[in-house]
């Protein structure tokens, strides 16, 4: 299954980016990452048969492991992409809300849109490790 990251705003080169791209590196699925704009772009069209998971601080906290187990249900459901959209400032809107799949949150605090990407990078490549039974994740 795609990991596929859409991200508002550009990252460019910065400590935000290389942290994401450390654990992009890491994730033994195939990932991709989608810049948009601030503003203006589109999102790109959702394939036949993907889960769509947008980041917003209304969303569900989940824990690590709960994380990992969404993520193995749509693989194994045969889901061929899982696809994270990340907003601007402003968040989402109504009817992105109501088409997701899934609204995560990070927390009630609002994060600033690189520290998000990193930490959803950070948090993939924890969910993948546990479906592996890697030690990275220590439970408890």
């Amino acid at each position: 299954m795609l990991l596929h990251i859409i991200a508002r705003g550009k990252i460019g080169r910065s400590p935000e980016a290389e942290l994401v791209e450390r654990y992009l590196k890491r994730i033994a699925w195939p990932v991709k990452l989608t810049e948009l704009p601030d503003r203006g772009g589109t999102v790109p069209p959702a394939p036949a048969n993907s889960a769509t998971v947008l980041l917003d601080e209304r969303g569900e906290a989940l824990s690590s492991m709960a994380f990992a187990r969404q993520l193995e249900r749509w693989r194994d459901g045969g889901k061929r992409e899982a696809r994270f959209v990340i907003g601007a400032a402003d968040g989402h809107g109504d009817a992105e809300r109501a088409g997701a799949d899934l609204l995560l949150s990070f927390g009630p605090a609002t994060w600033p849109h690189l520290l998000v990407r990193a930490m959803l990078a950070e948090q993939l490549f924890r969910a993948t490790s546990i479906l592996v039974n890697h030690p990275y994740h220590r439970e408890g």
